[in-house]
C-alpha cells in the first residue's frame, strides 16, 4: 500500500515572509508608540528603505 501525501503537512517557515512580518511588526510598533501619524520618511527609515542618489 502506498503512502497517502497530507497536502497540509507543509512547512510554515519563509524566509521572506518572516522578514516581511518582522518590518510590519516594526512598523506597528513605531505607529503605536507615536503621537501623531508617521511622515513617508518616518516610515522609509523604519523599514529600511534607501534613499535614491
Amino acid at each position: 500500500m502506498g503512502t497517502v501525501h497530507d497536502q497540509f503537512d507543509v512547512s510554515l517557515e519563509d524566509g521572506d515572509l518572516l522578514g516581511e512580518v518582522e518590518l510590519t511588526t516594526n512598523l506597528i510598533i513605531a505607529a503605536s508608540e507615536s503621537d501623531v501619524h508617521l511622515s513617508p520618511d518616518e516610515i522609509d527609515r523604519i523599514l529600511g528603505v534607501a534613499e535614491d542618489g
